[in-house]
């Protein structure tokens, strides 16, 4: 699925990729999973989208963020939008999904092959379009969830579809070993989610 000769760049939706994680049970361990794209091709960038929720005191998002933008990622953060539903219920909305796609039409002319970390359904226009160019596009989800991670539609129109799951031995760190942290915004069909 992978040419050596390949330039690859990784689009990460960095809420969409920790709820996957979730789901399956284990975390990501970000230097190996820069490592095992390094060793499949020449990884010419790596991206880590999120949004921040910027008026608090402590986000615990933030040492992951520190952390993966002195170690190798391009991480692209914008402010979190808050507002309160009818219910009266306080959410966060914050969508990457714009930025993410520029960004990856932007290197359309030197990037032979995309990895998109995402089951987002929202990103099969964009499949789509760097097909046109000649790109591969490969997606990162899994079907082994309860619902399924992925969007159907997007599984069809990319090249690959690699499940999360067969990548948990190469790039995952066990859940007991993770350090306590409050759940990352979840950037779901109605782009919301609860205040935790």
């Amino acid at each position: 699925m992978f040419d050596p000769r390949e330039k690859i760049a990784l689009f990460i939706d960095g809420a969409n990729l920790y709820a996957t994680s979730r789901a399956l049970g284990f975390d990501i361990d970000y230097r190996k999973l820069l490592s095992s794209f390094q060793e499949r091709g020449y990884l010419l960038r790596a991206y880590y989208y999120t949004a921040l929720v910027e008026d608090q005191e402590y986000s615990s998002i933030r040492p992951l963020i520190d952390w993966l933008d002195y170690n190798g990622y391009k991480v692209v953060t914008k402010p979190a939008k808050e507002f309160t539903d009818s219910a009266g219920r306080r959410k966060i909305k914050g969508n990457m999904d714009i930025e993410l796609a520029i960004d990856a039409l932007e290197l359309s002319d030197v990037v032979d092959h995309y990895v998109i970390f995402s089951g987002d359904g929202d990103f099969r226009t964009l499949v789509e379009a760097l097909q046109r160019k000649g790109r591969k596009v490969s997606v990162v989800s899994t079907i082994q969830s309860q619902p399924p991670m992925i969007a159907d539609d997007l599984r069809r129109q990319a090249d690959n579809f690699i499940d999360l799951s067969s990548l948990r031995e190469e790039i995952g760190r066990a859940t007991s070993e993770r350090p306590s942290r409050k759940v990352e915004p979840e950037d779901d069909a109605d782009e919301t989610f609860d205040d935790l």
